[in-house]
C-alpha cells in the first residue's frame, strides 16, 4: 500500500489530479470534530493508497490534489472544513457539519 500519491506537477496549466476516496480509517479516540484519521483508494495501476487526513488537507489547500467520493451515483467533492474551535477536517460539499458521506465509506484494510 502506498503512503503517498504520485502526480506530475510539471504540466502547464496545472490541473490537480483527482482521486476517488473508497475507504476511511476512523479516528479511534474521542475528540470533537475529529472523525477520520486516514483516507484511501486505488490508483489507476490497481495499487492501493492511503494518506493521513492532515496530509490530504494540506494537499487540497495547496491545490496538489483533489478528492471525491461517489454516493448513490453522485460525485461529491471533498473539501476542507473548519470546526468552531479551528480544527480542520475533511467533508463533502453535500455534508453538514459532520462528514457523513465519508463516514459511510468502508474501513480501509
Amino acid at each position: 500500500m502506498k503512503n503517498v500519491l504520485s502526480g506530475n506537477i510539471g504540466a502547464t496549466p496545472f490541473i490537480a489530479p483527482r482521486h476517488r476516496i473508497l475507504c476511511v480509517t476512523k479516528y479511534s479516540g474521542y475528540e470533537l470534530h475529529r472523525y477520520i484519521s486516514y483516507i484511501g483508494g486505488i490508483l489507476k495501476d490497481g495499487s492501493r493508497w492511503r494518506i493521513r487526513e492532515e496530509d490530504a488537507i494540506i494537499d487540497i489547500e495547496s491545490g496538489k490534489y483533489e478528492f471525491y467520493v461517489e454516493v448513490h451515483l453522485k460525485t461529491l467533492h471533498v473539501v476542507v472544513a473548519k470546526s468552531p474551535d479551528g480544527h480542520k477536517y475533511l467533508k463533502t460539499t453535500a455534508d453538514g457539519e459532520k462528514p457523513d458521506a465519508l463516514l459511510s465509506l468502508p474501513e480501509c484494510e
